[in-house]
């Protein structure tokens, strides 16, 4: 069986090197855990993407502080 490749592999790898956790994302956004979850299963647009990073760099920011 083939093994496909995670979608917004990218996203994923920044919230967690970022010690930021994919509910936070989500509620960040105003979406259940499970809504983010479903999204991230097929890729997101470009400028999806980007404010999502953005958003993980700012829990991560004001986590820190």
């Amino acid at each position: 069986m083939l093994k496909q490749a995670q979608s917004n592999k990218d996203i994923r790898e920044a919230a967690a090197s970022a010690g930021v956790f994919l509910w936070q994302v989500a509620e960040a956004i105003g979406v259940t855990d499970g809504t983010f979850s479903r999204k991230l299963r097929r890729e997101l647009p470009d400028d999806d993407k980007a404010a999502i990073l953005q958003i993980i760099q700012q829990l991560s920011s004001s986590a820190k502080s």
